[in-house]
């Protein structure tokens, strides 16, 4: 996924932070300051991801004594400079959790102050992935989920009918099978589909949809997720992993400019769909989303909650701050997670954790937006599992299977050789619960 990392960086992590771990624990109860407060923020791609600054600004607006400057990090190398910043003393105020699996590295590091008392609202998700041992050490703001993309001019010229919200995988296979069938015989070089490289494409969905526990070391449920995607892959009907790795594919870039028709894909990816069809960077196309396909029935439809996955991104208060800003930080993660925080997000196309009918509302009254109602079903009627389990092993498991998944799709392994490689690796170098 968009935000993966190799376990190296993981174990850099957790090192820079046990040198860093003599700060504050922040257990004392925070004092109000006496005037006014500037807080720092820490966050990544600030020219293409507004989220902060918006939240930033609004917060300021609704609290003129409280000024919160965003600081920007590299958002590749982001936990690794974030880390050094905090073992050097100069970390942010707030520090934004881009990855849910660093987060016990933080907290083993010291570096996060317990926010248990921030009162969250009612219906918010995402709120568990930031709990260790009981004590709550950051709260969501946004909480994406995978949803799948189609292209509604590409499917007319297909011939195909549009998803309804009912599809299996064994359904969206067909669907790809006609759309290549009735692309090529339009004289179309499009593909039915894309699915980026990313190993989340495939784990994640397996992971939510079959139940399945990274961190037991038993990899099994994942081998039928896996023949599905290589058959796609083998009857021409998306580009195959090589390729796109070759060529660097994106996966702004084959949705876009309409070179595949459909594409399983983060809800982050609205704003900048929306945005690059805007600017021209996109094709000026229909489109709309549906539901992740579902494994069966049973979770398929308009009547019943489908099952995907997505991790949330959070709020943490560093827990050397001064403890006279204390006050300030917390109030601003309660309004960056509350229903004014959700809105705002919403406004600007971005997925909150807070999904109530007005943040709806809001999210699909942005300008490029779709409006069709099963857009407006699968961005707000899901059964959300976390991508990545709060735990001290997950980055180095996420590793592992990252070259399991490598494996797999470039064709160096079968299923079964790559999937038994992985469960032997976890075993002797992580460990599993």
């Amino acid at each position: 996924m968009k935000r993966s990392y190799a376990a190296a960086a993981g174990i850099a992590v957790v090192a820079t932070l046990a040198l860093a771990g003599c700060s504050s624990s922040g257990e004392a109860a925070p004092e109000e300051s006496s005037g006014p407060v500037t807080l720092t923020l820490s966050g990544w791609s600030l020219d293409t991801t507004p989220e902060f600054q918006a939240l930033a600004d609004a917060f300021h607006e609704e609290n003129p004594d409280v000024t919160v400057e965003v600081k920007g990090y590299d958002a590749t190398e982001y936990n690794t400079l974030l880390t050094a910043d905090l073992a050097a003393g100069s970390g942010p105020d707030i520090i934004t959790q881009k990855e849910v699996k660093f987060v016990p590295t933080f907290v083993e590091g010291g570096q996060l102050l317990d926010v248990s008392d921030v009162e969250l609202p009612d219906g918010i998700s995402g709120a568990s992935s930031y709990e260790v041992d009981g004590t709550a050490y950051a709260v969501p703001y946004r909480n994406d989920s995978w949803v799948l993309y189609y292209n509604k001019a590409l499917f007319d010229q297909a011939g195909v009918e549009y998803p309804d919200g009912t599809w299996t995988w064994d359904d969206y296979a067909e669907a790809a099978d006609a759309l290549n069938a009735g692309l090529t015989a339009a004289g179309s070089s499009a593909k039915a589909a894309y699915l980026h490289n990313w190993q989340s494409t495939v784990q994640g969905f397996a992971n939510a949809q079959a139940d399945g526990d990274i961190l037991k070391g038993e990899y099994d449920y994942m081998e039928p997720f896996y023949d599905n995607v290589l058959a796609l892959q083998d009857s021409g009907d998306q580009v195959d992993y090589n390729t796109a790795k070759a060529n660097q594919l994106t996966y702004q870039g084959e949705f876009g400019k309409q070179n595949a028709a459909m594409m399983p894909m983060g809800t982050w990816y609205v704003a900048t769909l929306i945005a690059q069809q805007a600017s021209g960077d996109a094709d000026d196309f229909e489109w709309g989303i549906a539901p992740i396909p579902q494994v069966d029935g049973s979770t398929a439809g308009l009547d019943n909650t489908p099952v995907t996955f997505g991790d949330p991104t959070g709020f943490g208060i560093n827990a050397g701050i001064d403890e006279g800003k204390v006050a300030a930080a917390k109030k601003f993660l309660a309004f960056a997670a509350g229903e004014k925080g959700a809105e705002i997000l919403a406004g600007i196309g971005i997925t909150p954790a807070l999904l109530t009918d007005a943040v709806v509302d809001t999210y699909f009254s942005v300008d490029g937006a779709p409006t069709d109602d099963l857009s407006k079903f699968a961005y707000s009627t899901h059964e959300v599992h976390p991508e990545n389990p709060t735990s001290n092993k997950a980055a180095a498991i996420q590793g592992i299977l990252g070259d399991m998944h490598t494996a797999i799709m470039s064709g160096s392994a079968s299923v079964a050789d790559a999937i038994k490689e992985a469960q032997d690796r976890v075993a002797n170098e992580v460990g599993t619960d």
